[in-house]
């Protein structure tokens, strides 16, 4: 029998489709690459697109910490759509409609918005080619790619491509490519975006160190930022992505995004 010691309690909980793994590490306990890569396999673990744990805030002053993990084991410093779902549990579990969320993106606030929808502030958009960051100065809104992308960062690089019909985009291949390119860094999520309206987008996402995501809430952050600065559309928008839609308000004081959330299972991890 193994020790006792290997059963980690884990939740599963999915942003339209956009799924991942909550470890609470509040009473103890440490994610490490290895746990979050084995968890990550669809085949021989659980099977996510982030792992989300859960510790104490080291300043007291919030009610949680979250620090995210990709399929990779690499570390993300924002996952809008793991905050969320996270940040509806929490409300319910404490009997609040509000919450406030350290991250290494920052400190966010999260609101219970109402029928069954959960609003996340994900900070100020960083638009300096340092913040993204890029690998050298130059102008965020137009990058020097083929397809003249958008570079916004929220927390985590994006790069945003405005295309006619994103269902004859090849998601995968250039995904794949535009992760690694030599203008960033640090890798990389790329979104494809089309215009469906002044106020209405339609999204599709890899996300660095994940792949194809039916949804992404950073990203879909960065796609409202980005169409906002390019004159596309106002700075409140509709997203529609592959699993559901996204509400994305660019405020003052930050952006705001509004979504569903889903809590499918609980389960115990033996490793």
């Amino acid at each position: 029998m193994k020790d006792a010691q290997t059963s980690i309690p884990f939740m599963k909980m999915h942003g339209l489709g956009n799924d991942f793994v909550v470890i609470d590490s509040r009473d103890g306990g440490k994610v490490d690459a290895a746990l979050a890569m084995a968890m990550a396999d669809r085949h021989f673990g659980v099977g996510y697109d982030q792992l989300a744990e859960l510790t104490v805030p080291m300043d007291g002053l919030a009610d949680l910490h979250l620090t995210f993990w990709n399929s990779d084991g690499s570390q993300s410093a924002a996952c809008g759509n793991a905050t969320r779902c996270i940040a509806a549990w929490e409300m319910a579990r404490r009997g609040t409609d509000a919450l406030t969320i350290t991250t290494d993106r920052g400190r966010l606030s999260a609101r219970n918005a109402g029928e069954g929808m959960t609003s996340v502030n994900m900070g100020a958009p960083m638009l300096d080619w340092s913040d993204v960051p890029l690998a050298s100065e130059m102008d965020t809104l137009h990058l020097p790619i083929d397809g003249d992308p958008v570079a916004t960062g929220m927390g985590n690089p994006h790069c945003s491509f405005f295309v006619e019909d994103v269902a004859t985009i090849d998601l995968a291949a250039r995904g794949a490519e535009i992760e690694h390119h030599p203008l960033f860094p640090q890798r990389t999520n790329v979104q494809f975006v089309q215009v469906i309206g002044p106020d209405h987008l339609r999204m599709r996402v890899w996300e660095r160190g994940a792949g194809v995501t039916l949804a992404s809430g950073s990203s879909s952050c960065a796609v409202a930022v980005a169409a906002a600065r390019r004159g596309l559309t106002g700075r409140r928008v509709r997203i529609d992505l592959d699993g559901g839609t996204l509400q994305v308000d660019w405020r003052d004081d930050g952006v705001w995004m509004t979504g569903p959330t889903a809590h499918v299972f609980d389960g115990v991890w033996h490793g």
